[in-house]
């Protein structure tokens, strides 16, 4: 993320320069300012990173189920948070004083919630129909001071809406329901926005009820079905969308070869579908049920079940083209269980979570590196069903049951990455350099003045230089 506390680290980081000098005295010197250098920088190194930080900001109250299951701030949220400066919008699925979810803001440090929405009830039969919309379980997208979603049920259908509402509460606009025919029924997935141009995919509906890809312009004109899922192709696109280019890349929880999900590639105007791959089950994983993250040409996402030890799920990567396709870790039950939801990159570590399994039973919360290193259960959660985001070194998220038995909204600090930390010691008449930070090279140059011209210097995590000639200044560089 850019401007977040670990950027900040690997920039220091590349800026780092340890100089060398002739004598022994001089070499003291560079001992000693080597640790100042560290501390002026606000950097940590490895083995004192400090410990995680699990914060609830906020507990959802409990409904009353005699009154339609009504309170005054939602209950049940299923959808991850969005973040604008120090506050955080997300939805619930049950509760509000319409029984039928709400929209909500908090702070930051859990203060200051708001019930910006609370969806109407629905009539109380087929097809269970409103105005607004029911029940979403998706998170909001924002844009300017408008926040965008869906509902899965509610509508004039009763097969769920697009909306949007303004950060502060008012505006809310049904921008469309859906109709349950070609253009889906019951959206389960995020919305993303390119431009005036909202995409995202619809769970059911169509002819087989297999789901569709669909766009809708900003003002609810436009409406497009972009692509109707077939179940060989695809069935059930749960998770939500992500764009590269003229590229939407999304993942389908059923169907495919094996019938046990797959990931899909299309075009912005419908063409080009493409089936990325198809999930196997006991090797690779089953049911995708959450969007993918994008790094370079490489997707990482989870699957919900399968796997080879114990078909609990999996995280995975794989390139764009759907080449390369790669297990990063295959969970068991101390692990987590059942990741269904998406996942969130920074720098190269994976933060997901677990609705089940861990130390309590109800789930996890989990780090993993990308080439598969470090798999770490950071804590133990209460049946989150929602992807988490990161600010600096803070993951927010929330849980479906905890608190009051209705939900949560957390907080967990994270540490930084370790500061590499480039030691220097002597050796007869040598010095010799050494470091164990993977990804970094040793580099030198004989003058600080600018411009400085680095030259990088032979060696992997040591090297050895005699304390005599020309005067040196060395670095790690990624």
């Amino acid at each position: 993320m850019p401007g977040s506390g670990s950027q900040k680290v690997l920039d220091s980081v590349r800026k780092w320069a340890y100089p060398v000098f002739i004598g022994v005295k001089e070499l003291v010197k560079i001992l000693f300012l080597i640790p100042l250098l560290i501390a002026s920088l606000g950097l940590m190194l490895p083995g004192r990173a400090a410990a995680q930080t699990f914060t609830p900001l906020y507990n959802f109250t409990p409904f009353d189920p005699d009154n339609g299951g009504t309170n005054s701030d939602g209950a049940y949220p299923t959808a991850s948070l969005i973040l604008s400066g120090n506050t955080l919008y997300g939805t619930t699925g049950d509760g509000g004083t319409g029984g039928d979810g709400s929209v909500f803001a908090i702070y930051t440090d859990g203060l200051g919630f708001t019930n910006l929405y609370s969806f109407t009830v629905t009539s109380d039969s087929s097809p269970y129909s409103n105005s607004d919309g029911a029940n979403p379980s998706a998170g909001l997208i924002l844009s300017g001071n408008t926040l965008y979603g869906t509902a899965y049920f509610g509508g004039s259908s009763g097969e769920g809406t697009i909306f949007a509402v303004n950060t502060d509460g008012s505006g809310f606009t049904n921008l469309y329901s859906f109709t349950g025919g070609s253009d889906g029924a019951n959206p389960n997935a995020s919305l993303i926005l390119s431009g005036d141009t909202l995409y995202g995919t619809a769970s059911q509906g169509d002819v087989d009820n297999n789901g569709t890809v669909f766009a809708i312009n900003t003002d609810g004109s436009g409406f497009t079905n972009l692509y109707n899922f077939t179940g060989g192709d695809g069935s059930d696109p749960s998770g939500g969308l992500i764009l590269s280019g003229d590229t939407l890349y999304g993942t389908a929880s059923r169907g495919g070869r094996s019938g046990e999900g797959m990931l899909f590639a299309i075009n912005t105007d419908g063409t080009g579908f493409t089936n990325l791959y198809s999930f196997a089950d006991s090797y690779d994983g089953a049911n995708p049920a959450c969007g993918l993250v994008l790094s370079g040409n490489t997707l990482y996402g989870t699957a919900e079940n399968g796997g080879l030890t114990a078909y609990s799920g999996t995280v995975f990567s794989i390139s764009i083209n759907g080449t390369n396709f790669t297990i990063l870790h295959d969970f068991v039950y101390d692990d987590g269980i059942e990741p269904a939801a998406g996942l969130v990159l920074s720098g190269n570590t994976l933060y997901g979570t677990t609705g089940a399994g861990g130390t309590g039973g109800s789930g996890t919360l989990f780090a993993v590196n990308t080439d598969s290193s470090g798999f770490t259960n950071l804590c133990n959660l209460s049946r989150s069903q929602a992807g988490l985001i990161l600010s600096g070194n803070t993951l927010y998220g929330t849980t479906y049951y905890g608190g009051n038995n209705y939900g949560t909204v957390f907080s967990l600090t994270v540490p930084l990455p370790s500061a590499p930390q480039l030691a220097i010691t002597l050796s007869g008449t040598n010095v010799v350099l050494t470091w164990s930070a993977a990804g970094f090279n040793l580099q030198s140059t004989t003058n600080l003045a600018s411009p400085v011209v680095w030259s990088a210097v032979s060696g992997q995590n040591a090297v050895t230089n005699p304390i005599s000639g020309m005067q040196m200044f060395f670095r790690l560089s990624q």
